[in-house]
């Protein structure tokens, strides 16, 4: 597949560096190996960490045990707004570690607090552990933030990848519960549907990069039963109603297989009435967000995300609360 796409030049050199290396795709390396080989490649392809104010971990109490989470204050006068972010990997692989980039980039670029919440991995920990860990970790900080110098009536949450998919998930469960508030939700290359049967779905097949055969491990390490799928907080554009939802910018890559059905949630949301940008970066394939440190436009889309939340934490926000 790597003849007939139209690749972003420095996503090219990526592609060619894989293709040289023989790289091998994660869902035929042991979980250990799929673990630490996520890790280094994102924090080879992040960049330096950007320094940031203050950053300082805590452990909070969770619905299976103690949670890790990290908190990253920017420079400026408090109480600052606060984004709760939820890294990638496929509800498999990744930590507070991953998101660690994007996070120093966005706590400083968005002017936010930043608070990643450190959710349990399957296959040990099956659906719905992440996604209760995540409103936990959610709830938590709406509670604790003034104490950590954030404003609890600006609260947004976001995510990449699996990520992307708990953040919309916990803004279903917050609307239903009836809070915490949430502004705005940040949704990158999010999963919206286990039973997708899209084009990008059929068409991303590339061993190289993140593909059909990826989503698919990733699923069935997440879910006990395919049936599971059917749940709208496993599949948020399942859910039977999107009204009264937050604000929202969903970000998608031309060269990824959750292209579509994270576009289709981003429609989704306008039909329901519930603001929406939403932007296809072209050139570039899944992951592209967390790599700003070889992609310009890695780079571009943490810029366009921190741009939308400061102007979601200064308005009134009024509208698009949950």
């Amino acid at each position: 597949m790597g003849e007939t796409m139209h690749l972003d030049p420095q996503f090219q050199a990526v592609y060619d560096e894989r293709a040289a290396q023989g790289a091998k795709p994660l869902y035929e390396m042991t979980l250990d190996e799929a673990r630490a080989a996520d890790l280094a490649a994102v924090q080879a392809d992040a960049g330096r960490p950007e320094p940031v104010r203050e950053v300082f971990d805590e452990s909070i109490p969770g619905p299976g045990g103690t949670l890790s989470v990290r908190v990253y204050r920017p420079a400026g006068q408090g109480p600052l707004p606060v984004l709760v972010y939820f890294f990638g990997g496929g509800w498999t692989l990744g930590s507070i570690e991953t998101s660690d980039a994007i996070c120093r980039s966005l706590a400083n670029a968005a002017g936010c607090l930043t608070v990643a919440v450190g959710y349990r991995l399957a296959p040990e920990h099956k659906f719905p552990a992440a996604l209760y860990d995540c409103f936990a970790g959610l709830r938590w900080t709406a509670e604790h933030a003034a104490r950590l110098g954030g404003d609890a009536s600006r609260i947004a949450v976001g995510g990449d990848s699996a990520g992307g998919n708990l953040a919309a998930a916990t803004t279903l469960m917050a609307r239903d519960a009836d809070g915490p508030a949430i502004r705005a939700q940040l949704l990158v290359y999010p999963n919206t549907d286990y039973l997708a049967d899209t084009p990008s779905r059929h068409e991303n097949t590339d061993p190289l990069l993140f593909n059909n055969k990826s989503v698919q491990w990733y699923w069935d390490n997440y879910l006990t039963s395919p049936d599971d799928g059917q749940n709208p907080l496993v599949s948020p554009l399942r859910a039977p109603s999107h009204a009264g939802l937050p604000q929202a910018l969903v970000i998608t890559a031309e060269y990824d297989p959750l292209r579509d059905e994270g576009e289709q949630y981003a429609q989704r949301l306008r039909d329901s009435g519930v603001p929406v940008e939403s932007t296809r970066y072209p050139g570039v394939a899944h992951g592209f967000f967390a790599m700003g440190g070889v992609l310009d436009a890695g780079g571009r889309a943490l810029d366009q995300a921190a741009a939308y939340l400061r102007a979601a934490f200064a308005g009134d926000g009024a509208a698009h609360r949950v």
